[in-house]
């Protein structure tokens, strides 16, 4: 089995999915990010989690497909509320059509999410929409969580772990969950699915976390040091603050606090902070800990070892992509 044949199936579903015609405006927004490609893990790790128990693993395809159209939703209404500028290298949908077009495009992708998921079998349908609203909501409190982060320089390491587990984390932890619930999977085997992929899905945003500081912008697909900018309360700078000291703690809350300043010398100013206090070690040390927790977790899952294997080779060549 080849990692090309589950992307060959889910590419051939998105591209005869329907999404509507009129008004344009309403659905080319979705038909166009949508296209900007990304790394599809979440819909593919859903038909590798279904393929460790079935062989009709293709009935989970349509499912896989609504947690990749419910993640896009996602990040079309989080480019708006962060004023991204680029998504995945292209520009964002409020700003290649406006903010209040991407806002009702990005309802309609949600409706869509749900009429995918219908999908599902009968005697598996309720519990997989279930825990499908379970995880949606879950998603928009990480997602308040960090805009109430904005506003406060009190934030705790164990709160942020939190918010980024239910604003990312959980998704990836439902999409092998619904691939184990769809290929028939007891519950215990679907509860190891879901700690899995809460615990790389954690790693996943840590370690995106510090590609906005240290990462390639070719390869990123985002403007690098924009969390900097916004003085986004992410993992290195809640780290920063706490081992900031002297003179170091009051550069650094002196660029986090002036309203006026030049964009790339902040940049570079606070990330010779976080080089002088060995930041980017203490993070990837943090990020190699919830990766090898997920890997744990998936070792415990009873499925032939061959398919497991696969899982994990593919998941593992995920972690060391570097966009």
């Amino acid at each position: 089995m080849s990692p090309a044949i589950f992307i060959d199936a889910l590419q051939n579903e998105l591209q005869r999915t329907p999404y509507g015609q009129y008004p344009p405006e309403l659905y080319d927004p979705i038909r166009y990010i949508m296209s900007l490609g990304g790394k599809r893990m979440r819909p593919l790790l859903t038909l590798m989690a279904a393929y460790l128990f079935t062989d009709d693993w293709k009935k989970a395809i349509r499912p896989a497909l609504a947690v990749e159209v419910f993640h896009n939703f996602t990040l079309m209404h989080d480019d708006i509320m962060d004023q991204a500028p680029l998504r995945r290298g292209q520009p964002t949908v409020h700003e290649k059509w406006n903010h209040n077009i991407a806002i009702l495009s990005g309802d309609v992708m949600l409706v869509k999410a749900h009429e995918l998921l219908l999908d599902v079998e009968a005697d598996k349908l309720k519990p997989a929409m279930t825990r499908f609203t379970r995880t949606a909501a879950e998603v928009c409190e990480g997602q308040q969580m960090d805009m109430n982060f904005e506003k406060r320089w009190d934030v705790t390491e164990a709160e942020y772990i939190d918010m980024i587990r239910l604003k990312t984390s959980v998704l990836l932890g439902y999409a092998l969950e619904l691939g184990g619930l769809i290929g028939g999977a007891d519950d215990e085997t679907n509860a190891h699915l879901y700690a899995g992929g809460v615990n790389i899905g954690i790693g996943f945003q840590l370690k995106d976390d510090l590609l906005d500081v240290y990462g390639d912008p070719a390869k990123f697909g985002k403007q690098v040091g924009g969390d900097i900018i916004a003085n986004k309360k992410t993992f290195l700078l809640i780290e920063a603050l706490e081992q900031a000291t002297g003179s170091v703690k009051d550069e650094l809350i002196g660029w986090l606090t002036h309203p006026d300043f030049d964009k790339a010398e902040k940049v570079r100013a606070i990330t010779t902070i976080y080089d002088q206090l060995g930041i980017r070690q203490i993070t990837e040390a943090r990020i190699n800990s919830y990766f090898a927790q997920g890997f744990a977790n998936f070792e415990q899952i009873n499925a032939d070892p061959a398919r497991k294997a696969f899982l994990l080779q593919f998941t593992r060549q995920l972690i060391e992509r570097e966009s």
